[in-house]
């Protein structure tokens, strides 16, 4: 096999798009290290940039009806990431002073959790205090706490009040309820999740009991209210987590169904973290004077390693794996490929090669994708190989790499993809793979 890669490093080469200063969690402007130090380069003969062919699918050659990437991948090579320094941010309260039930902040304390985030202390109070909200951040930010907090204050005080909260996938409905549970152990507070690619039975047979939260996909919701499992009337709160995610799914007629269904006087939470045509359709529609708390995280594109991986037609796979064998390095890995198919071609591939691997996508069913999410959680597999749409809702601490094996389409699906490593003060690395001219 040809190397197409040096772990060696060399200064110079490679076309940079200029780096801007990382944002601090209060959105202000926040300086940054020297960006002096050696460059650890895993393309070879990147001078001028990557020029990929749009007209040929970035699969390595394989045919198909999926659309072409809209950007350049190599005009975000950045092998020097710069070292943002955040700005503290000092809250205006602590959990024990919000007015919260006693038992509640002993909870929140009991996590671990003691000084609001910023979109938790920011957006908290206005919520109590019954006001419709627009969160503007990312995961990674303790957004679901800032809601499921001030939620379940409400609920202990009014045991009979109803919330849905709407959710693009099955993995983040999951991770939700877990958050609230873990929240609300001994409170007698009650909530079913119903997502599709499970029995829909044992959710209509849930929703026939009390349930104080309603997490759910939209169309798995709206087939229940359609089959009048579950009432929207009741609704006394309607709760939208990665709104831009769901519209970007084409959920938005699902959500205006639900929304309209439910009670005009009911209180709505809106959280997403970019405000595109859809989102302002809907802000506009169902929202009564909402105040709105923006938190924006670091700028992924300057503060994670990324580079490209240049492979022949020929040769692809063999590249891949010659990476992964530096397991050292290479400890946990998510690969991202652009079909369900190859998706799972390619997760058993790795796994013949003495490369533990695990696949989410949509053709795998509730229980399998979560088996194999355990199991890259747990580390049992070192690389967990997914779609876009799987992946998304899927939080997995340390991640060492993100592996563009496929092109994303857009430069949003490039940003959302590089952001699962690198979280927190964690640094992390992303690699696309780009097809060398002429192979």
């Amino acid at each position: 096999m040809q190397s197409t890669y040096n772990r060696q490093g060399r200064s110079g080469g490679g076309l940079r798009r200029p780096t801007r200063r990382g944002r601090s969690a209060s959105g202000n402007r926040s300086s940054s290290s020297s960006r002096g130090g050696s460059r650890n380069s895993y393309s070879s003969h990147r001078s001028g940039g990557a020029q990929f062919n749009r007209n040929r699918p970035s699969s390595g050659g394989r045919g198909g009806g999926r659309k072409m990437p809209t950007f350049d991948p190599s005009q975000f090579i950045n092998t020097n990431p710069i070292e943002v320094k955040e700005e503290v941010y000092t809250p205006k309260h602590r959990f024990s002073t919000m007015g919260l039930n006693d038992r509640l902040v002993r909870a929140i304390t009991g996590m671990g959790l003691e000084v609001p985030s910023p979109i938790q202390d920011q957006i908290i109070p206005e919520i109590l205090n019954g006001n419709d909200v627009i969160g503007l951040a990312q995961t990674g930010t303790g957004k679901t706490a800032a809601f499921l907090i001030p939620l379940i204050e409400k609920t202990l005080k009014e045991y009979d009040r109803q919330t849905l909260i709407l959710a693009p996938t099955r993995e983040l409905a999951i991770q939700i309820e877990d958050e609230l549970k873990k929240l609300t152990r001994g409170f007698k507070i009650f909530s079913v999740v119903c997502v599709g690619g499970v029995n829909i039975r044992p959710q209509m047979n849930a929703l026939r009991r009390k349930n104080h939260f309603v997490i759910g996909t939209p169309g798995r919701v709206l087939d229940l209210i359609k089959r009048k499992s579950f009432t929207p009337a009741k609704v006394t709160t309607v709760v939208l987590d990665e709104a831009d995610r769901m519209l970007d799914m084409g959920f938005i007629n699902d959500m205006k169904s639900i929304l309209s269904a439910t009670p005009k006087n009911r209180e709505t939470l809106f959280f997403s973290a970019t405000m595109n045509k859809g989102a302002e359709d809907i802000v506009h529609s169902f929202l009564n004077n909402p105040v709105t708390v923006s938190v924006k995280k670091k700028d992924v594109t300057d503060s994670i390693l990324q580079d490209v991986v240049r492979y022949h037609h020929h040769d692809k796979f063999e590249t891949l794996t010659g990476l992964l064998k530096d397991a050292e390095e290479f400890k946990r890995v998510l690969i991202f490929g652009s079909m369900k198919h190859s998706v799972e071609k390619l997760a058993k591939q790795l796994s013949t090669s003495g490369i533990i691997a695990e696949s989410i996508h949509g053709n795998k069913g509730h229980s399998q994708r979560q088996r194999a999410l355990a199991r890259f959680k747990s580390g049992n597999a070192r690389v967990l190989v997914a779609t876009d749409v799987a992946a998304r809702g899927i939080h997995v601490d340390n991640v060492t790499h993100v592996i563009n094996y496929d092109l994303p389409n857009t430069f949003e699906d490039y940003v959302h993809r590089i952001g699962r490593t690198g979280r927190g003060s964690k640094r992390g690395k992303a690699l696309t793979f780009v097809q060398s001219s002429g192979s």
